[in-house]
This record gives C-alpha cells, structure tokens and sequence, in this order.
C-alpha cells in the first residue's frame, strides 16, 4: 500500500509541476532533484569497499559543476548563447581538477577520485539540464511526451517480463531483467511515443516509422540508463540509491532511465 500510494502521490506531482509550473519554479524542482541525485550518487561512490572517494571538497565540487551545466543549459543555450556554454563547461573542467588535485594527499585513488568530483556534471547535470531545455524550447507537450514514453515502457517491460520473462538481459547487474521484457518495453513504448507524439510532437512533420524508430531508440536509452544506474548500486552493494521515497528507493532510482534518454530526446528535436 506505502508503495502504490508514494507512486500516486509522484505522478500526481510530476503531472502537476511539468504542466503547471512557470520557468522558474520549474528550473528550481529540476535543481533540487539535481541536487538529491547527485547526493546519492556521491554516496554511492563513498559505500564502494575501500571507499573515501568522496571528501568535503569533492562532493561540493561535483554539486557546484553539476548545478552550473543544469543551468547554464536552461539559460545560456535557451538564448542561443552557446559559447557561454562553452566556457563554462571549460571552466567547470578547471575548476573540479584543481579541487581534485588539492584535495589528493598521496595514494593510488587520484584518478578515482577525479572521476567522482568530474563525473556527476555528465551523468546527472546535462540530462537534467536538457529536460529544462525541452519544456523551455519544445514546450509542455514535448517534454511530457518523452516521460510518458519512458514510463509506459517501463510498465510494458514489468508485465511483460513477468508473463514471458525467460532469458535475462544482463544478469551480472540485473538479474531479474529479462529480454521478453525488454523487447515488451521497445514495442509498446515505441508505437506509444508515435501514437501519441501524432499530436505532441514539436514536428509534427516527422513521418511514423521516423516516430516509432526514434521511440525505440528512446526506450533502448531509458533501459541502458536503468541499468547503468543498477550496475552503480551493486557496485556500491545497495539495493535503492537511497529510501526518499518510500517503495521506491531515491531520486536516481526514479529518473535513472530519463537521464540516458532525455540528452537522445534532445538531440532529435534539436538535429532532425
């Protein structure tokens, strides 16, 4: 019951502030979800056996350069400014070396330790930053097009692996995934977004297997994401990136599969 009703209370939420929420409100929810993932992600690396990858500096480093490529994203390149882009992420790359290298006090994990301070503006900064980019450039229906599609999938892969699951996809990450349920998640999730970006898509002049073999592509991005994000925690030896949300583990358990698939979304609405 604790599961299903935080899952209403989330979609209630997400619907309302996708659909309602001015810019600024809504750069300031992408901000604090940026915020929550990239907590939990340096978590994840602290819990790693050995661990101490992480540090005061790091973790503050990697949330300073993540907040910043989120929203220079919704900013800078929303007008068009995309040298400023440019620079930042430059800078950004200065700035969490340095810190990096000033945090190091000997030892084999420097280049561990890099990762994890550089790492988080890549994984958690740009996606979030592009689901900003696509409400703000693409409007309300353009983005909920693309987590509508992203959550039918996932449905479709749930009960389809459980009434046909036989063979799993990735057993050393995540055993209980199967391919039947894959291959249910691309179909329906594919003709879904087609279906449905008949009349949601910012180009509506995009034929329909252009449609549905984008939609397949989306949902192949959303399971690499959901299992890239599985492959992190059991490394980390966890089962939830951590238990915000009761039933349903952290914020990276929730939008792992959108992080791989929005900066995909974004490309082809900006490039095709």
């Amino acid at each position: 019951m604790t599961r299903v009703l935080s899952g209403a209370v989330m979609v209630a939420l997400a619907v309302a502030v996708v659909w309602f929420a001015p810019p600024l409100l809504f750069l300031i929810v992408a901000q604090v979800l940026l915020i929550l993932a990239l907590y939990e992600y340096l978590s994840l690396a602290g819990l790693r056996p050995g661990g101490g990858l992480g540090g005061g500096s790091i973790a503050l480093a990697g949330l300073a350069g993540a907040a910043a490529v989120a929203t220079s994203l919704a900013t800078a390149m929303s007008s068009s400014n995309r040298p400023l882009l440019v620079a930042i992420l430059l800078l950004i790359i200065v700035v969490m070396g340095t810190a990096s290298m000033v945090r190091w006090a000997g030892g084999s994990d420097a280049l561990a330790t890099v990762a994890v301070a550089l790492f988080p503006t890549l994984y958690v900064g740009l996606p979030i930053g592009a689901l900003v980019l696509i409400r703000e450039r693409y409007g309300v229906r353009g983005l909920f097009l693309l987590m509508l599609t992203v959550m039918i999938s996932d449905t479709a892969q749930y009960y389809t692996g459980r009434a046909l699951g036989r063979r799993p996809l990735a057993p050393a990450i995540s055993p209980k995934k199967t391919i039947e349920g894959a291959i249910g998640g691309f179909v329906v999730g594919g003709f879904a977004f087609a279906l449905i970006g008949t009349s949601w898509l910012p180009q509506p002049a995009w034929s329909w297997p252009l449609r549905v073999g984008l939609g397949g592509v989306l949902v192949s991005a959303g399971i690499a994401g959901d299992l890239f994000e599985s492959m992190l925690k059991r490394s980390a030896g966890v089962k939830d990136s951590s238990s915000l949300i009761p039933g349903h583990g952290g914020v990276l358990d929730r939008i792992d599969a959108l992080l791989f698939a929005a900066p995909v979304y974004f490309c082809a609405l900006t490039y095709l």
